[in-house]
């Protein structure tokens, strides 16, 4: 996910994105607790996702 792509959307499709990036965060966790998680870099993946996200709603904001 590039960040170039986030800025061309609105606060509601981000709001939507961020839902579920995070529901996907929290399931990845799960999974690594649960010793099923093959590829661990996809959190590091997702919670840069998260971030960018973040970041594309503030610029928004202002």
């Amino acid at each position: 996910m590039k960040y170039s792509d986030l800025a061309e959307k609105n606060s509601a499709e981000l709001q939507a994105m961020l839902k579920e990036k995070k529901t996907e965060l929290f399931t990845l966790k799960i999974k690594q607790k649960m010793m099923q998680l093959q590829n661990t870099s996809e959190l590091k993946t997702a919670k840069k996702d998260i971030a960018k996200i973040n970041t594309a709603m503030t610029a928004v904001a202002n």
